[in-house]
């Protein structure tokens, strides 16, 4: 096992842990909850296999469904996310750069890379309200739902982002 998939798989144990034990008890306003797990996917580079990237995804989703009891909705999801990721990354950073960039405030900067965070958040966000209800009979309890948890889950990625930076 190399350092790096080590590394990923301390991040896939700690963000599963703390989504499952602390962040599934936040329902801020009886409609946002913050979903955080959704950072391990948007932290891997476009020269990782994508193959790779899917496999985490579905992993990482597929655990938090087990333990947070919303059969196939954040494995469903992530694995969507995962799939248009590197896309959505070329979009923030020049195609010159594009291999040797990681996605993170310090690479990208502050306003590409919050750009980024806010579009992958919020499609992740509708994705999995959209398969959690499996309706669109309340429009706006669904979009509530959306901006909430996109605008609680970007606060703390960018949170936490801010402090690996300060190092």
């Amino acid at each position: 096992m190399t350092i790096d998939t080590f590394k990923k798989f301390l991040i896939f144990v700690v963000l599963c842990v703390v989504q499952v034990l602390v962040l599934n008890q936040i329902c801020l306003f009886g409609c946002a909850t913050p979903l955080l797990y959704v950072y391990m996917i948007t932290t891997f580079p476009c020269t990782y296999p994508k193959w790779g990237v899917l496999l985490w995804a579905f992993a990482l989703g597929f655990v938090i469904d087990v333990f947070s009891n919303t059969p196939g909705v954040a494995a469903a999801s992530l694995t969507a996310v995962a799939v248009v990721q590197p896309y959505f990354l070329r979009l923030f950073v020049s195609n010159e750069m594009i291999d040797d960039v990681k996605p993170t405030l310090h690479d990208m900067g502050p306003m590409k890379y919050s750009f980024y965070i806010v579009t992958m958040v919020m499609l992740y966000c509708t994705l999995f309200c959209l398969f959690e209800s499996f309706h669109l009979f309340d429009v706006t309890d669904l979009i509530y739902r959306v901006l909430g948890s996109t605008l609680l889950t970007v606060v703390l990625i960018l949170t936490i982002e801010n402090m690996q930076k300060k190092r």
